[in-house]
């Protein structure tokens, strides 16, 4: 989704009336008739608004035409109608039953065109079609997971006369719903529902990973109960090979329970069916840790879940107990921010303390023995991966004093030093991960424990050769910068791990795809939240700008940060408290809240947090 959204304007609203709630003042649309003739007509996004602002659906008018019942329907779609009960008025009753709106969305550049077809007239004729027309910008599924498209959307409308009153209704239409960005900036919302890594446990023998699934759920439609509902349905069809959900196979809320609200005490309570009903404590607190982090979001805050089934309460858990019953990226605060200072060599601030005193990095990568190019920390902080300056060599060592550097684990054969090593990223599970750029044998590496012969990873569908590395903190994604043709992109990959017989397990990265299809050129990216990243790039033609992106390859609501040239590097944390380092021509640069960039050291080449 783009970043400008289209302001102001005349327009007509037929469908739909405006309420501000801060005010208590009803805007109704205008119910003038519309022109019953006419070629290419544009229903118009709405503009931008207050997130206060309420939008509902008005019914067709008495004797409207064809263009006013199709452009009436295209308004109710944009509205805070739960079921869309005033869109189906605008359907013959046929068409009403078989409608799914529910489907899918389709969000186009602007609101869709409607372009007269060639059946009938509406002095002699009993039908009527319009052909739905703009350009396409993304896509929710049926399971809410957006999707970056492009391409021309042409959709055709069918409307017929009722014989008997005179009213024309929409017959014939495609499944979903359709509508412009700014409608679907206004209506949607991304959240992160959340599922466990697929190799974590709830034995107690070690604590399962959180990983983030983001969806898209109308924003003032209710968003709580179907967020639950969505949890409880399981992941997206990307994530499901790489986790699981604690939450029985046809668990779902009884029939009957149509909404869920938090009490005044924040706790809220969800009943399930019987499927529920006999699991254990672990498994228990598990679900409801799914729950509450998958609700912390929205508003009103939920501080505790409480889980029934069978008419007896099965558990409950607060904010502050979940955080035993399983880990998340977002809250795991890193140590220090890293850097390389001009002597090519690994320096560290304490993180987030806003003291930005520096000090050398203990052991053999911080006492200049080895000058540096790039490093990646271990997400433990107790042991670091440095390539040399040249980018021939990968280096695995203590970050301890006396430590000594030893032989590289790793070479590349590249001629020139763009052909050579990428800054390496450690995972979860103590894994290091590298790629080497060597044209006649481009590879993505692993080495476990950061040691051994290394495993080439499984790239089926990568198209180009890495630029950059990064392992998510849950240990199931990653983010390559890819180059095709001088052209820069980001991708996401889910890694799959398949044991081996006996020897190194298989690891592949599958369905890669991208998060930046807006961007041409991308030189630089960190995670920098549970399913978000920071990203350095520029749109073509255009200059260098710094932005968060989902990794869905939607762009959050407040995604472009202050401007930055020259950047070469860019550090997050998952933890959206930490603040943002960059380096660039100007050396160090630090993103306080609310303010500008500000140059800390004058001379820097790579900052990073560790993973």
């Amino acid at each position: 989704m783009g970043a400008e959204w289209r302001e102001g304007g005349t327009r007509r609203t037929p469908g739909r009336a405006v309420a501000y709630a801060t005010c208590g003042v009803v805007l109704l649309a205008g119910c003038a008739s519309m022109p019953d003739s006419g070629d290419l007509r544009g229903v118009e996004s709405t503009p931008r608004q207050d997130t206060q602002v309420r939008v509902f659906a008005m019914p067709p008018r008495d004797d409207a035409q064809p263009l006013e019942i199709v452009q009436g329907f295209l308004e109710a779609l944009t509205s805070d109608d739960p079921g869309y009960a005033t869109a189906r008025q605008y359907l013959t009753e046929k068409a009403a039953q078989k409608w799914e709106p529910e489907r899918s969305t389709t969000v186009l550049t602007d609101g869709p065109a409607t372009d007269a077809g060639p059946t009938g007239t509406r002095d002699d004729g009993d039908d009527y079609s319009y052909t739905l027309t703009g350009t396409r910008v993304a896509t929710v599924d049926a399971q809410q997971s957006y999707a970056p498209a492009s391409g021309n959307y042409g959709q055709v409308v069918h409307l017929s006369r009722d014989k008997k009153n005179g009213q024309w209704r929409i017959d014939a239409l495609p499944q979903g719903v359709v509508m412009g960005k700014s409608d679907f900036q206004r209506n949607y919302v991304s959240v992160n529902k959340y599922y466990f890594a697929s190799n974590t446990t709830a034995d107690g023998s070690r604590q399962p990973m959180a990983v983030a699934d983001p969806v898209y759920v109308r924003e003032r439609v209710d968003p709580m109960t179907q967020m639950v509902r969505s949890v409880l349905t399981g992941p997206t069809s990307w994530l499901r090979p790489v986790v699981r959900s604690s939450f029985p196979t046809g668990t779902a809320l009884p029939k009957g329970v149509t909404a869920l609200t938090p009490d005044d005490q924040n706790k809220l309570t969800v009943p399930l069916n019987d499927k529920a009903a006999h699991i254990g404590q672990s498994k228990c607190d598990e679900m409801a840790a799914q729950l509450l982090f998958s609700l912390r979001s929205l508003t009103p805050a939920v501080d505790e879940i409480a889980l029934r089934a069978g008419g007896t309460q099965l558990c409950s858990l607060t904010e502050e107990r979940a955080a035993a019953v399983a880990a998340r990226g977002s809250e795991t605060n890193p140590g220090y921010l890293y850097f390389i200072d001009g002597q090519h060599r690994l320096e560290r601030m304490t993180s987030g303390s806003g003291n930005t005193k520096a000090d050398p990095v203990p052991g053999a990568l911080g006492d200049g023995t080895k000058a540096l190019r790039s490093v990646a920390v271990a997400r433990d902080e107790h042991s670091a991966a440095g390539v040399g300056l040249d980018g021939k060599a990968l280096y695995v060592t203590s970050t301890v004093s006396g430590s000594s550097i030893g032989d590289p684990v790793l070479q590349s054969k590249g001629k020139t030093e763009t052909d050579r090593l990428t800054t390496p990223s450690w995972d979860t599970q103590g894994d290091l991960w590298v790629a080497d750029r060597d044209p006649s044998a481009p590879r993505l590496l692993l080495l476990e424990k950061g040691a051994g012969q290394p495993l080439e990873v499984l790239t089926p569908g990568l198209d180009g050769r890495i630029n950059a590395v990064r392992v998510a903190a849950d240990g199931v994604r990653i983010a390559l910068i890819v180059d095709k043709g001088g052209k820069q992109s980001l991708v996401i990959g889910r890694i799959e791990r398949t044991p081996g017989d006996g020897e190194q397990a298989s690891v592949s990265l599958q369905e890669l795809r991208s998060a930046t299809p807006e961007l041409e050129q991308v030189t630089a990216m960190s995670w920098a939240g549970d399913s978000r990243l920071v990203v350095v790039g520029r749109e073509a033609g255009g200059v260098q700008q710094v932005q968060y992106m989902q990794c869905d390859g939607s762009v959050p609501e407040a995604g472009t940060l202050p401007g930055l040239t020259e950047v070469t590097s860019i550090a997050a944390s998952e933890d959206s408290e930490i603040p943002l380092f960059a380096t660039s021509k100007d050396g160090l640069l630090w993103l306080p809240g609310g303010s500008g960039w500000r140059t800390l050291k004058e001379t820097a080449s790579v900052a990073f947090y560790p993973g």
